[in-house]
């Protein structure tokens, strides 16, 4: 045998060796990988685990911001009128309408709202007929509601609602054709609905907001302090006026 052989041997060998080492690595990486997906997903097939992961996923409704205990007081100091629970149903009803109003691509199924939301559903419905898109929100379904946020800037007090909203949400192109969405699969998501309400018109900066500046139904003088339960002016009481100055002024979902 002479060296060129050997040295054929020894290559062959050695590539043998790799081959084993290569199937060795291979079953024992599968080994793995089947003890993590009967672990955690309760399956051995890994594909078929992270594909019930993604199901049972759409079954879990999102998180919100939750700080209705902490922010209710002091929107109840600023405004004793106020019903917390009250507000938090008007701001759901006021996201399902809107949606409502997106699936049916109709403006007047928004129950209740200031200019500028009416104008973001009309703007919404009309960019998505420009594009050709219909956008449905079927079998919506509010799982949780709270006060987020609630802050008073240069004349205007605003309270931000947080919904996790459950639906069947698909975005369709002119030929019926699905391109954003699932039409078997739950959609979880997080909306915020604003209420506002601007009681100083005089420095609030934005006069698109188009909340409703308080006036005193006795004598028409403007209320320039937040949640003032009579006229300075005349004293005629204003708590009944205070309740409905409040507007819904916008619906954002939260990614």
């Amino acid at each position: 045998m002479n060296a060129k052989q050997i040295a054929d041997i020894i290559i062959l060998v050695l590539l043998l060796v790799l081959v084993i080492a290569l199937i060795g690595l291979i079953l024992y990486i599968r080994k793995k990988t089947r003890a993590f997906s009967r672990k955690v997903f309760g399956t051995p097939d890994l594909a078929e685990g992270l594909k019930q992961a993604g199901i049972r996923d759409t079954e879990r409704p999102r998180s919100v911001s939750a700080m209705t205990g902490l922010l209710a007081p002091k929107i109840k100091a600023d405004f004793p009128e106020m019903n917390p629970p009250e507000m938090i149903n008007r701001a759901k009803n006021v996201l399902l309408s809107y949606l409502r109003g997106v699936t049916e691509r109709n403006k007047a199924c928004l129950q209740e709202g200031n200019s500028e939301l009416k104008n973001q559903l009309e703007n919404h419905i009309a960019n998505l007929d420009a594009q050709g898109l219909k956008e449905r929100f079927d079998n919506p379904y509010i799982h949780r509601a709270e006060i987020s946020d609630y802050r008073q800037d240069k004349g205007r007090s605003v309270i931000t609602f947080q919904a996790a909203l459950e639906c069947i949400h698909t975005i369709k192109n002119s030929d019926g054709k699905i391109v954003k969405g699932n039409a078997e699969l739950k959609y979880q998501t997080r909306y915020n609905v604003e209420m506002i309400y601007i009681q100083d018109r005089d420095i609030v900066e934005n006069e698109l907001d188009g909340a409703i500046a308080v006036n005193c139904p006795n004598c028409g003088a403007p209320l320039s302090m937040r949640g003032a339960k009579k006229c300075r002016y005349c004293g005629a009481p204003v708590i009944e006026v205070n309740m409905y100055a409040w507007s819904f002024s916008s619906v954002e979902e939260v990614l």
